[in-house]
């Protein structure tokens, strides 16, 4: 058979996760981000997202810091879609009628979610380090936060499965591939993390 999905992150979310779905956590030493939506067109990005989406993200993001990372009560930033997360309403809509009602049902269910903040201004001014993880919308307002704090230090994360997985940040790099030109400094962050994953799971 041909293999559908874009990456493997939504194959062993297909085959292993809750609901048929997984989520990508992105990380390195001080900042862990997570996506709500991945690797889809940005002209698809808006369509893609609603309250319910949203919300199943938070839960999966609040059990895999609890489980995977230990931290009792986790403090999640969100951020919004659109610049200045939609200046109530003057830059788009979504922030309103999609991500604070997902924020709100989140609450309700005792998860600690903030926001939505605009991406720029929240980065720009390091409030990530207010919070033990931050949900993005879409993949690159996540991405590219992180490589640039740690590139050759990124982890992805792979929650909401019933084991811990982890790869390095930047792919698989193949047009480099048996060249000896890779930086292994992501790899050798991603086993190392895994072991620790490891050695705290119930499994």
């Amino acid at each position: 058979d041909s293999f559908s999905f874009p990456g493997h992150t939504e194959y062993l979310g297909a085959h292993f996760g809750k609901d048929g779905s997984s989520l990508m956590i992105l990380m390195n030493d001080g900042l862990k981000i997570a996506l709500v939506s991945g690797h889809i067109p940005v002209s698809q990005i808006a369509n893609s997202l609603s309250t319910k989406k949203i919300l199943l993200t938070l839960n999966q993001l609040n059990d895999t810091l609890i489980r995977d990372f230990r931290i009792r009560k986790p403090r999640i930033a969100v951020l919004g879609l659109n610049p200045h997360a939609g200046d109530h309403g003057l830059l788009g809509s979504e922030e309103e009628k999609i991500i604070a009602p997902a924020l709100d049902q989140a609450q309700d269910a005792n998860i600690l979610a903030f926001g939505p903040f605009a991406a720029d201004g929240f980065f720009g001014a390091s409030k990530y380090e207010m919070y033990d993880a931050v949900l993005a919308m879409y993949h690159d307002q996540g991405q590219i936060a992180m490589k640039l704090m740690g590139f050759d230090r990124g982890v992805t994360v792979q929650g909401g499965l019933p084991y811990p997985v982890t790869t390095p940040a930047h792919g698989t790099a193949f047009d480099i591939a048996g060249q000896g030109k890779a930086d292994l400094g992501a790899t050798k962050a991603a086993y190392d993390l895994v072991c620790t994953m490891v050695k705290g799971s119930k499994l």
